[in-house]
């Protein structure tokens, strides 16, 4: 009998600096001053080695500037800084299978001159070795009818599939007609909400939303800005053999690419938006099953002697989800410019502590807000404003201990920013916690036996006949074992209807010779 389970073979950590200059190109029109930065992280190859981990990618920034043209026009720009790093990693070879991610934590942009800008960003990279075994497990010893067992049973989680996918989603968005033609795209932000996972008719998928807030110049002369807001459903699923019944699942979702562009109607009209989105989705499927596995084993014929091997075992222990909310109030340096009206609310949820308590998980984190809005200022039409707000929120797990895994994400299911007046937004927030807790359990697993003439003297000098008063914690299996005799022979002697022992209870215990 085999169980098929995951385990992670090595992990490593390394925080980089990028730090670079980056000519603007000559198309762009000079810059004043950066409203606006975004990164994001490219992998475009992840390869392993004899103990390393070779990882080289991109980071894409973006950048919202006012440049020197009249009126303070503003105007963006996409560059890329290219990496290559080697993350250290016991035990690997160059034929594992490594999956890498990154966080960024800290990106700055500053202006050289007007036609050149410092990128500085701290990143930390991270990679994962897993590996598939297969457990073997005894159930029953080959020709049972020679041996006393002692078989019991056993939960376990069985590995149905552990996949990965790229999955993709094209929408397109037709402008209000309230709205102008759009000339240039300056500015983008597109976020998944209220994301949750599903596993049905052979699909495994998300659900949700999209999110989609645009800053653009408009076609008409003057090329004032103009902005936009939608949202479109979330749809994204693939092929998944396992069956829905009985099954727990894990679906992460990762996003690799968020683009948007804009094309001409039927009418050649600079009007529709087309988003599209590819997802990393890694895909786990479990099934509880309730095992009988071999305890022990005996002979009266023979010395039997068990050859054990330690196999370890997953048991899910709880799959939780808690939800923390946050009602901060963001408020203006006095130096900024005045909030007209509200463009994009953008926010990033990050875990950065979980710790195991008496009654669970404490998990500590931050989320980061950044407003993009129009002013009340022409000369200055765009602003922005950033805050970091900490969120700490419990999430029960019963029976935990200092052994049990946990695996934690967490990520925005909602958020929305209200102005105040000029000066001040009420931010309201719904950050998820998705967790699920699992205990190792190490099963002394009996691979063979050997096996020995029974020490006929040693056995001559037992007692033939014994008295025996039960303990607690007494089971007729050791009784049976240690005295050379049989379950089924003390219950028919001490006519038995029930293994059980209550403490106490007195049996007669008749040594047997074959």
């Amino acid at each position: 009998m085999k169980i098929h389970r995951k385990q992670e073979k090595g992990t490593a950590v390394s925080q980089i600096t990028l730090d670079d200059d980056y000519n603007v190109p000559d198309y762009r029109p000079d810059i004043v001053k950066v409203l606006k930065e975004k990164g994001e992280l490219r992998f475009d190859e992840v390869k392993a080695g004899s103990g390393a981990v070779w990882v080289k990618g991109s980071l894409i920034f973006r950048v919202l500037y006012r440049s020197d043209q009249e009126n303070g026009k503003i105007s963006s720009l996409r560059g890329e800084i290219p990496f290559q790093e080697k993350l250290n990693m016991d035990g690997l070879s160059e034929y594992e299978t490594v999956r890498a991610s990154g966080d960024i934590e800290d990106i700055t942009i500053g202006v050289i001159n007007s036609r050149k800008l410092s990128v500085r960003a701290v990143v930390v990279l991270k990679a994962m070795a897993e590996e598939e075994v297969d457990e073997e497990l005894t159930a029953q010893a080959e020709d049972a009818e020679e041996y006393e067992q002692n078989v019991g049973r056993q939960d376990v989680l069985r590995l149905l599939v552990a996949a990965k996918d790229i999955c993709r989603q094209k929408s397109e968005v037709v402008l209000p007609s309230s709205k102008p033609n759009v000339r240039e795209i300056l500015w983008k932000s597109i976020e998944l909400r209220n994301v949750e996972s599903y596993l049905k008719e052979g699909k495994a998928g998300v659900t949700g939303e999209i999110q989609i807030s645009v800053l653009y110049s408009e076609e008409e002369e003057g090329q004032r800005l103009q902005w936009y807001e939608t949202t479109v459903p979330l749809a994204c699923g693939t092929d998944c053999e396992a069956g829905e019944e009985d099954c727990i699942f894990r679906i992460r979702v990762t996003p690799v690419s968020m683009e948007l562009e804009v094309k001409p109607d039927y009418d050649g009209e600079e009007r529709i938006l087309v988003m599209e989105i590819a997802l990393d989705m890694d895909i786990r499927v479990w099934r509880e099953e309730s095992l009988e596995l071999l305890r022990d084993i005996y002979s009266l014929g023979k010395n039997v002697i068990p050859v054990r091997r330690e196999r370890k075992l997953d048991r899910l222990l709880i799959k939780n989800f808690a939800k923390c909310r946050l009602n901060e109030q963001m408020e203006l340096p006095e130096s900024q410019e005045k909030i007209l009206q509200i463009c994009a609310c953008e926010g990033t949820a990050c875990l950065e502590k979980k710790e195991t308590t008496q009654n669970g998980v404490q998990a500590e984190g931050t989320m980061t807000v950044e407003l993009l809005y129009i002013t009340t200022d022409d000369t200055m039409p765009v602003g922005t404003i950033r805050e970091i707000y900490p969120f700490s929120q419990l999430i029960e797990v019963p029976d935990i201990s200092a052994g049990t895994r946990i695996e934690l994400d967490c990520g925005i299911e909602q958020l929305s920013a209200v102005m105040l007046d000029q000066e001040h937004i009420e931010i309201k927030a719904v950050v998820h916690l998705d967790l699920m807790a699992f205990e190792e359990c190490p099963v002394s697993n009996i691979e063979e036996v050997s096996e020995e003439p029974v020490d006929m003297e040693e056995l001559k000098n037992r007692p033939g006949l014994v008295g025996y008063i039960a303990k607690a914690g007494d089971d007729l299996w050791t009784i049976a074992k240690e005295n050379h005799t049989t379950i089924q022979d003390i219950m028919a002697t001490n006519q038995l209807t029930d293994q059980r022992l209550a403490p106490g209870a007195k049996i007669l215990i008749v040594k047997q010779v074959s």
